[in-house]
């Protein structure tokens, strides 16, 4: 029988082995990926992921901290925070985001189809958080509050507020909606003013629904309180209105300043804005004209010229000067004066404003000197660290100037100035030949207490004689020169006009001027340096400085005075005083009148003793200026020369008191004296 063949068994262990290889590679990749993807986002991508989540489940708003307040020299307050309602929308939670589009700027003041189409894309994004309109007023808020719509609610934040509305609104500035200070002191002093922020706190669920909100109160900033005087503002900005209208110019600055100090009481221009409502302002209304705005000051800066000339002895007051011509040539440029006049002394070159003696003085002092002295007086870079975007003006540089520049720079033309500037330089001549740094910040006030801003005297200008040389010049200026109508009733002034001729399209204008009023006020103890500055006055009084300017100056300084009850310096009241009368001594029956020496008696311990001068037979300008020197005030009767006086002489006197001159056109004696 023959045996029967059989089939191999398939190897099927083999072929299970070679699939089970398979599996298990392939499950031993797939397991090293998924590992490695782990290992990718758990260890390489974690602080990416977290931050991400973090951002999807929770967002922390910043909260704006509740400026300081802002104070006037007197604790008035100009500036202050308050308390505002913000709309905002937590987008997870609104199902129609057009809906609630439509329904809020239906209540909503200013919310226009464009505004409204914006805020229906912010909430359609789906994030957690969004602003629907912020520091709404309190009927907005409320009107809001009425609609009961889901996913909608509200946020206190810090609004600024002026409740003078434009009252020093240059100086103030503004803040933004984030609480930024965005111009003037609010700028400048942010970092101090503005606090420590706090934050908000917005959790969402992993539906992204909000369900805790958590907030950290931010801290309020200091307060500062300003050099600046809100009723004497309120004067300033008044009759500087006033007198922009009446003169149909295009704007104009006032600056009225503390020449011992260089505390700024008020500054002002014209136009002017309200900073609650800061975009709505015209254009240029918010340009800080005083400290933003350069000019050709004109004959105003002949008192430079001036200062340079007598302190560095080129001319004394007395010396003459031939303006006969009344005109200057160089080359084929020619200068002319504004009246003929024949020979001035250096004293009536300033008085009658001449351009020709001035030019004359100027070319004897030369370009280094006279670039010197303007850079003592401050010009040509910023003065004050409390107002932003200062210019600097603009100046010569002194080996760049020819003859015919020279001349320019002399009477006042191709330099630039500020009105701030100005004021800093006459405060000088006021003060004694101090130029002080002009600031409007008194002190800063925190929670350690109250921390003044002390005086700064950046450097000497002149000596205490040529100060008061110029003072007495100056003083001539208002009683028969070109000032005339600056005088203030019962007080000594000293000031200078300007008038300027304005660049446009690159050569100087036949019809637009700058008209501007400098001066001092008392000018023997001075309480005001005034700088009245008027661009391009089209009115009935012309465009001299001193038909459009010193009337405004008049008016200001006579409000000041009056507010601050400054006492007169001519005729002032007598003081309740129990004074012993002596026999006067012999008058003197010939010779000429001279200025009497003061005497002085030293008595020990006591110190020392000035005792009265006498003053008979001088003219009323020189016992004048006699009493300034002692310090004194005098009440004047009659006019003419001194016949009597009170105290008598060789009566110990003291600083601030009051003499009362009796005037006559002749001596009792019967011999003539000099006119006053």
């Amino acid at each position: 029988m023959t045996p029967v063949e059989q089939t191999p068994a398939p190897d099927w262990r083999r072929t299970m082995q070679r699939r089970l290889i398979v599996a298990a590679a392939a499950l031993a990749c797939w397991s090293v990926g998924i590992e490695a993807r782990l290992i990718y986002l758990q260890v390489v991508r974690h602080d990416d992921l977290a931050s991400r989540a973090e951002r999807q489940q929770s967002r922390t708003i910043e909260s704006a901290a509740k400026r300081g307040d802002i104070l006037d020299r007197n604790g008035r307050v100009l500036a202050y925070s308050v308390d505002a309602e913000s709309v905002y929308a937590v987008p997870t939670e609104i199902a129609d985001p057009d809906a609630a589009a439509r329904a809020l700027c239906g209540v909503l003041d200013n919310c226009k189809a464009r505004e409204r189409d914006a805020l229906a894309e912010r909430i359609r994004r789906g994030r957690a958080f969004a602003y629907v309109q912020r520091q709404v007023t309190p009927d907005e808020a409320r009107r809001v509050a009425n609609l009961k719509l889901d996913g909608i609610g509200f946020m206190k934040e810090s609004r600024r507020f002026y409740p003078n509305k434009d009252l020093g609104a240059h100086v103030l500035g503004y803040v933004g909606i984030d609480n930024k200070g965005l111009n003037g002191i609010e700028a400048s002093y942010d970092a101090l003013i503005k606090g420590r922020p706090g934050t908000v706190l917005i959790q969402t669920d992993a539906r992204r629904q909000a369900f805790s909100r958590v907030e950290r109160p931010a801290t309020a900033g200091a307060a500062l309180e300003l050099t600046v005087d809100q009723t004497l503002q309120h004067i300033v900005e008044r009759e500087l209105r006033i007198g922009v209208e009446e003169n149909r110019a295009a704007g104009g600055t006032a600056v009225v300043m503390d020449p011992r100090t260089g505390e700024i009481l008020a500054l002002a221009n014209w136009p002017t804005f309200n900073p609650n409502a800061y975009r709505d302002a015209a254009k240029g209304a918010q340009r800080n004209r005083a400290v933003q705005d350069i000019y050709e000051p004109g004959s105003t800066f002949k008192i430079v010229t001036a200062s340079a000339a007598i302190e560095e002895e080129i001319v004394k007051p007395e010396d003459l000067i031939d303006v006969s011509a009344g005109r200057i040539r160089f080359g084929s440029r020619v200068i002319n004066d504004d009246h003929r006049e024949g020979v001035l002394s250096f004293a009536d070159v300033i008085v009658k404003s001449s351009n020709v003696g001035a030019i004359k003085v100027g070319l004897r002092l030369g370009p280094e000197r006279l670039g010197a002295y303007t850079s003592r007086f401050g010009f040509g870079r910023r003065m004050s660290p409390d107002f932003p975007g200062e210019n600097a003006g603009i100046v010569w540089d002194p080996s760049k100037l020819n003859d015919s520049a020279l001349a320019s720079v002399s009477m006042g033309y191709q330099v630039g100035v500020t009105p701030l500037q100005m004021a800093a330089a006459m405060s000088s001549i006021a003060n004694g030949g101090e130029l002080v740094e002009p600031r409007i910040v008194r002190a800063v006030i925190d929670e350690t207490g109250r921390k003044p801003v002390p005086r700064k005297v950046l450097r000497r200008t002149v000596s205490a004689r040529t100060s008061a040389v110029l003072t007495d010049i100056m003083e001539q200026v208002i009683e028969r020169g070109t000032g005339s109508r600056a005088r203030v009733d019962g007080f000594t002034v000293a000031g200078k006009t300007g008038t300027a001729q304005k660049v446009v399209d690159g050569k100087y204008s036949r019809s637009e001027y700058n008209a501007s009023f400098v001066g001092f006020i008392p000018s023997r103890q001075p309480v005001f340096a005034i700088v009245v500055v008027i661009d391009s006055p089209h009115g009935k009084n012309l465009y001299y400085g001193g038909s459009v300017a010193a009337p405004i100056w008049q008016r200001i300084a006579a409000s000041g005075l009056r507010l601050y009850g400054v006492p007169p310096s001519i005729n002032p009241a007598p003081p309740v005083l129990i004074a012993r009368r002596e026999e006067p001594r012999e008058r003197p029956t010939s010779g000429p009148a001279t200025l009497p020496a003061i005497v002085t008696l030293q008595n020990g311990a006591a110190g020392s003793a000035s005792l009265f001068p006498d003053l008979r037979g001088l003219g009323a300008r020189d016992a004048l200026r006699v009493l300034a020197r002692l310090g004194m005030t005098a009440r004047l009767r009659g006019d003419g020369v001194v016949l009597d006086q009170d105290p008598l002489p060789g009566t110990p006197i003291e600083r601030g008191s009051v003499s009362t001159l009796r005037l006559g056109r002749e001596m009792s004696t019967g011999t003539s004296g000099g006119g006053s």
